[in-house]
């Protein structure tokens, strides 16, 4: 496990990091048949040029030869220009990212990749539909007229013409994207790893180069949510059925009424707008409204964990929707609160006097399902254990337990839930704690597992792009043939 391939398996996970979001947003893709070379002219190799015509006053031409732009590597039916390199790492920088260990000729590696990528995605016939690239054009476009304030400045941010040039070129992006990541989820699909290759993966580490872990915790709680009164929750109704109908009779603007109304943080400056599918990690009960709705439709009034919503569909695509919600919860008295805090107190109090156990108090009075069962337990969201190191740790939840000692409880804590829903009072305690230690096989074998797994998944991809570099058609420009590539680029 030398340093150095650790680092590879680290970059291998977010090997498609280049094109997400607006990094790389405007590295062109082009692609062979499209490309500006003509195989008859007397041009150098692997470049492009133009002849350019001016004009003097005695009517003479002159012939000038200009090359526009050259070309870095052909990958199938892909071309990657030298622009492609330079603009993708400008792109990079103006997006903040760190480019200090990042070289013309990695860059350039990594490009090579995901166009190898998508040039097999399209022969094994993986694909991609102009509706799924269309709608992420679309969100981005969306995303950056809510940053840049209108389609008019966005254009001027990037130096398009038009916004018909700018959707073809976020076409282009996005569908070489997304075949390339269609194609190496394809690659590692069905990889799987038994606990026999998980020790043999721990025992051919030396001892002397085992992986540090760092100071972990085990972190338990018992919630109390407040519930509102059915007063205040048919109040919440008959606001949303009064919405519903202005919408419905007399043509209300529903996203004008989500900006004025919905309580939803992430979807409330955007009229209420979301655009989903059936995999989207959104809660159940809602998809399963959204999916019931007609295009130009809206919901009746329904319950979820965060509140009450109704559901405007704006346009069906296929398998995907695009959506308007308004999110409105009902008040909760400061009385309702107050007697929370005052039933954790209580808890928390019996707990210290050992009359239960903190677990067993979990299991019996906490409103939270997730954990009640198992103590109280958090799951980490990174790995779904139950360790949080503390290097890694939510700073707000780190803020909390930072000065518990061994067996003290905190006293309730308020917490707003970041999503929008309804707050909640909390009690936490400690435990358990590891020192930070050399990796132990039974100890940290969920971690094993995971660095073992990646190696495995690691290694299938490594075999899959060596072969498939022998059998696709690469050229790379003499300038970058002493380049140090990670693969075998120029098939020496």
């Amino acid at each position: 496990m030398k340093q150095l391939k650790i680092k590879n398996l680290k970059f291998s996970k977010i090997k498609n990091s280049l094109f997400i979001g607006t990094i790389a947003l405007f590295s062109g893709v082009s692609t062979a048949q499209d490309s500006i070379v003509n195989q008859e002219s007397e041009v150098e190799p692997m470049e492009a040029v133009a002849e350019v015509t001016s004009v003097k006053k005695d009517s003479s031409i002159n012939f000038k030869r200009v090359k526009l732009d050259g070309i870095a590597a052909v990958v199938g039916d892909y071309v990657i220009l030298d622009s492609d390199i330079e603009k993708t790492l400008i792109d990079l920088k103006s997006q903040g990212a760190s480019t200090e260990d990042i070289t013309h000729c990695g860059l350039l590696g990594k490009l090579m990749e995901d166009r190898l990528y998508a040039n097999q995605a399209v022969q094994d016939s993986i694909l991609v539909s102009d509706d799924e690239v269309n709608a992420t054009g679309d969100r981005q476009l969306q995303s950056l007229v809510q940053q840049i304030g209108s389609m008019d400045k966005v254009l001027k941010y990037y130096k398009k013409e038009d916004e018909a040039t700018f959707r073809e070129e976020l076409y282009k992006i996005n569908k070489l994207r997304m075949l390339s990541e269609r194609m190496q989820q394809d690659i590692i699909k069905e990889i799987e790893i038994t606990p026999e290759e998980v020790r043999q993966f721990f025992n051919k580490i030396p001892e002397n180069e085992r992986p540090v872990f760092g100071a972990e915790l085990e972190i338990a709680q018992i919630t109390k949510e407040p519930e509102p009164s059915e007063e205040e929750k048919q109040k919440v109704i008959d606001k949303l059925n009064q919405i519903k109908a202005d919408v419905d009779d007399n043509d209300a603007s529903f996203s004008v009424k989500a900006i004025l109304y919905s309580q939803d943080p992430g979807s409330k400056s955007k009229g209420g707008f979301y655009s989903i599918t059936k995999d989207t990690g959104f809660d159940k009960t809602f998809k399963d409204v959204a999916f019931s709705l007609k295009e130009g439709e809206v919901s009746e009034p329904f319950e979820t964990t965060f509140g009450y919503h109704i559901i405007y569909i704006e346009k069906i695509r296929g398998q995907e929707l695009d959506l308007r919600h308004i999110l409105i919860q009902p008040e909760i008295s400061q009385n309702v609160m107050d007697e929370a805090k005052a039933e954790l107190d209580s808890i928390r109090e019996k707990i210290i006097n050992k009359e239960f156990t903190f677990a067993e108090a979990a299991l019996n009075f906490s409103d939270e399902k997730e954990t009640k069962f198992d103590g109280g337990l958090l799951r980490n969201p990174q790995d779904f254990s139950s360790r949080f190191e503390l290097t890694r740790m939510d700073p707000t939840l780190y803020n909390q337990v930072q000065n518990l000692k061994d067996n003290e409880v905190t006293y309730p804590i308020l917490e707003e839930d970041p999503r929008g829903g309804p707050p909640k009072y909390k009690i936490l305690k400690i435990t358990n704690r590891f020192d930070e230690h050399v990796a132990d096989f039974s100890k940290d074998y969920t971690k094993i597992q995971e660095l073992a797994l990646t190696e495995k998944k690691y290694n299938a991809i490594k075999k899959w792009m060596d072969e498939h570099i022998e059998d696709t058609y690469i050229s790379v420009n003499d300038e970058n043939k002493d380049c140090d590539f990670a693969n075998n680029w120029v098939k020496k």
